[in-house]
């Protein structure tokens, strides 16, 4: 059966869904109460998609990687990203399927193209696993050929590069099972890495989860695209007394505060990119809020509209 009306394109944070805690319980706790939240979301006579972030969770499997270094071979980054879409997808999928059983509920590996001569890979941005001593990111930086970056008390930490997402290689499959009414999780921590020439290859990288999130959604002609941060919205002066939220953007004004610097890099700014570039493809809203304020923020009394 083909489900007439466009799908829905959900992102979120691996902070989001997974609080940054090795308890399995709340883990499990949080994913049912974001499976409750989403019934404000799921539309009745489509399909959904949902994109998750998965930084805390790439995170403790690298510690764990640095505690057996010397007695088991470490994996590359693309192969850690497959892992946590299967462990997150698990973890989402059953708690979804209790909530929903109407519906079918599938995790897909998703493979994600990006161009071999993408200026990311001159220039490492990322910071990704643990933090490091200035003795021991010396060696790193030496031994390994890492690129390496302080951060203010904690210590030092890998830079790897973020190219951006060209390709979705699952998509046929996704756009198939979401034209279908299904909900499907896919493109999980923006996407295992891959490059292409005679064949896939996949690279040490790290894709933004908000960029291929944006590429999916615009792929399916999706009828509403959602970023759930960590915020209730965009906020003008954020992190000052004057802070303000701000409930409704232009594309041109979003586009005109990212080249202002008002929303940097390493928070607000990937998401509001995201959302313009979605905004400008489709010609349809997007909205950026947090999970709590959710069921407001789609009528429009919370959250960021991004609209055309």
């Amino acid at each position: 059966m083909v489900f007439l009306d466009k799908p829905v394109v959900l992102a979120f944070g691996g902070n989001a869904l997974l609080p940054d805690s090795l308890s399995p319980g709340a883990q499990e706790e949080r994913a049912e109460a974001f499976a409750r939240a989403l019934g404000a979301l799921l539309p009745e006579r489509a399909g959904m998609a949902l994109v998750h972030g998965n930084g805390p969770q790439v995170g403790r499997i690298l510690l764990r990687i640095e505690a057996t270094k010397d007695r088991i071979p470490p994996e590359t980054l693309d192969i850690l990203v497959a892992e946590t879409q299967g462990s997150i997808g698990y973890i989402l999928a059953k708690a979804l399927r209790n909530r929903i059983p109407q519906r079918e509920i599938a995790a897909v590996l998703t493979q994600v193209r990006v161009d071999p001569e993408d200026p990311g890979f001159e220039s490492p941005s990322k910071p990704v696993g643990p933090f490091y001593t200035d003795q021991d990111a010396a060696g790193l930086q030496r031994e390994q050929g890492w690129r390496m970056a302080k951060a203010p008390g904690k210590g030092w930490r890998r830079l790897v590069p973020s190219p951006r997402p060209q390709e979705i290689v699952e998509m046929h499959i996704i756009r198939e099972a979401v034209r279908s009414g299904h909900v499907v999780i896919a493109g999980g921590g923006g996407g295992i890495p891959v490059v292409k020439k005679d064949r896939l290859a996949g690279v040490e990288a790290v894709i933004d989860k908000d960029l291929t999130a944006s590429l999916l959604a615009v792929s399916l002609d999706a009828q509403k695209f959602v970023i759930l941060t960590d915020v209730m919205a965009v906020f003008e002066r954020f992190g000052t007394p004057w802070q303000r939220p701000i409930s409704s953007l232009s594309a041109r004004e979003a586009a005109r505060l990212m080249e202002r610097g008002d929303l940097p890099a390493g928070s607000m700014g990937p998401k509001v990119e995201a959302a313009v570039s979605y905004v400008r493809k489709t010609g349809q809203r997007a909205l950026i809020t947090d999970l709590d304020h959710m069921a407001r923020a789609l009528e429009s009394r919370a959250g960021t509209w991004i609209y055309p």
